[in-house]
């Protein structure tokens, strides 16, 4: 393979790396940014792509592993004899510097669920001093279809404690169950269903008042 080749071929494993890594996390990032662009709607648009992740991460890291191995390797004796006739000199898109910055990013995305709580400020209502009779208190369900990561749980949380009357309010993405205290003076279960479905995206598929 001559020089210009496995360069050639050394960037497209590049660009491929990344657009597979990109489309790994399309699941988890999407319910994030689209809750802090106030378009929750489309939260969940790419929740279909969820069982497919662990095999899309798969392909990233051998892609972006063939890249490595097309940098690193040992050049031939006709190879270096090529580069040298030419006087190639590669771009900084087709350096070993872009190839570190392009696994760096990628590493960051396939990791997002990890640390997308940060775009969230803490909304949580614990270190609130409310003022609520105890008898107005209700615990509720809300069954919910369409989490995939902790993104999700964080675009739910950010929902239900941005609804007037809830005191607190968790979710967790593998059991598909959010549950929320709150004043049943200010909000019902109805309107903390609607309120997820508005700002997320999610379906609530079930919904109930536990004790």
């Amino acid at each position: 393979m001559s020089n210009s080749n496995q360069t050639n071929t050394s960037s497209k494993s590049v660009g491929a790396g990344l657009l597979v890594a990109i489309t790994a996390s399309l699941c988890c990032i999407t319910p994030v940014f689209a809750t802090l662009a106030g378009i929750g709607g489309i939260a969940s648009s790419f929740s279909w792509m969820e069982p497919f992740r662990p095999y899309l991460i798969g392909l990233t890291i051998l892609v972006l592993g063939f890249a490595w191995y097309q940098k690193l390797r040992p050049r031939t004796q006709e190879e270096i004899d090529c580069a040298c006739d030419e006087d190639e000199r590669p771009s900084f898109w087709q350096s070993k510097k872009f190839l570190g910055i392009v696994t760096v990013f990628a590493v960051l995305m396939l990791a997002f669920p990890s640390y997308s709580g940060i775009f969230f400020s803490d909304n949580s209502n614990a270190d609130k001093i409310i003022v609520v009779k105890e008898n107005d208190i209700l615990n509720a369900e809300l069954s919910i279809k369409g989490m995939t990561c902790t993104g999700c749980e964080h675009s739910v949380n950010a929902a239900l404690n941005n609804s007037e009357g809830v005191l607190e309010a968790s979710s967790s993405y593998e059991s598909g169950i959010a549950t929320v205290k709150f004043d049943q003076t200010k909000v019902s279960v109805d309107q903390l269903a609607t309120n997820v479905e508005e700002a997320t995206g999610y379906k609530v598929t079930d919904k109930k008042v536990i004790d």
